[in-house]
Parts: C-alpha cells; structure tokens; sequence
C-alpha cells in the first residue's frame, strides 16, 4: 500500500514538474511559433505573394576636408595599416546626416578609385559608394516590404548577433517544450489509446512525403 502511495506521490511530483516546464516553455514560445509559422507558409508561397520593390537613390559630394580624409584612409590601407579598417567617423557621419546611410560597423571594399559598403538588412538591401578622385557618393535602397522583411527574419537574413541569440533561445525552448510534451503523453498514453498511433502518424507522413514525393 506504501509502495502505491510513493509511486502515486512520485507520478504526480514529475506529472506537475513536467507541465510547470510545458507550460513556461509554450509561454515563451508563443509569439515566436507564431511568427515563424505564418513566414513559413509565407515563404513557402513566395512565388504567388507579389513584392514591389521600392528604390530609392540618393546622391551627394563629399566635401573636400571629408574627401581627403577618406583618401588618406585609402593610402593607409593600401599600404597594409589595416585590411579591416572602416570609413573615418566624420565620413560616416556626412553619409549618414546626408544620404542615411549608416555605415557603423560594416565591412568596406577599399578599391583603387572608390570605396563601396554593403548593407543589407531583413526585407532590403542597400549600398554606398564614394568616388575617391571627386567624392562624388550614392546610396541606394531597396526595400522589399514587411513581408520579405520577416520571411528574412524567419531565416535569420542579415538580421544581426541579437537575433541570432533570440533564434537560438527560442529553439531551445521549443526543444523544452516539445520534449516535455512528449513525457506528458506518455504519461497519459495509458487513458488515452490514440496518443502512440497520433505521434507515429505525425512521424509517418513527412517521412512518407520526405521518401515518396519530394525530388
């Protein structure tokens, strides 16, 4: 009879434990399956849902103290100073109050007769050049609306480390609460003899679909 009770009290400890994790781990889930459940269906019809891009170019001249700064710039990493070295802060500055170009912490192409920055972001992309002999610079935009902008957060498209540790986060709770969804089944499997046939079906079909029908 002891026996019974410890088991029952042992159930009912990891039955509520379990649940407590399922619970918390759907909770911080929840805005994240939605979202990745509505871009997946998206993505998954990208041909049928239309994009309109909208371009925008800007054009501008560098002025001469600025111009010759980025020329030094160029000199300086000619010469081997630095293969990483950025636009000088007072350029950036320019580009960003003038063409809103942001070029903070972005990769440069130091050419002979021009330095060119690419900055993608989710649902777009842009660049920006400047002609180092005249300091003539465009930037280019490209945006590709709100759709295209979380289809590529869904794959995680140029969308920074801040959103690489949030996919990161969520997958591990969407592991927690996947697996703690399955003990919870077979812990009520035995009332509910659907459960094993349901999960097998879950399993069969993509595998089926995966063997049979994907080429």
């Amino acid at each position: 009879m002891k026996a019974n009770a410890s088991s029952s009290s042992q159930r009912a400890y990891w039955l509520k434990t379990l649940h407590e994790w399922h619970w918390v781990s759907s909770a911080i889930c929840l805005v994240g399956m939605l979202l990745f459940a509505v871009t997946g269906f998206t993505l998954n019809h990208a041909g049928q849902i239309e994009a309109k891009p909208a371009v925008v170019l800007r054009e501008g001249t560098l002025p001469t103290p600025l111009l010759q700064s980025l020329q030094k710039a160029a000199v300086s990493h000619k010469e081997g100073a630095d293969t990483a070295q950025p636009l000088p802060a007072d350029v950036q500055g320019w580009l960003r109050t003038e063409l809103g170009a942001d070029t903070r912490q972005r990769g440069v192409e130091w050419n002979d007769d021009e330095v060119y920055v690419a900055l993608p972001r989710p649902g777009g992309d842009a660049w920006v050049r400047v002609a180092l002999s005249d300091g003539q610079a465009e930037h280019e935009s490209t945006d590709r609306g709100w759709i295209s902008y979380f289809n590529d957060l869904h794959k995680g498209r140029h969308a920074g480390v801040a959103w690489t540790w949030f996919i990161d986060i969520f997958a591990g709770a969407c592991l927690v609460f996947c697996i703690t969804g399955l003990f919870i089944l077979q812990m009520h499997a035995g009332r509910r003899p659907m459960t094993w046939p349901m999960v097998g079906l879950g399993l069969l079909v993509p595998a089926l679909l995966a063997l049979l029908l994907v080429h």
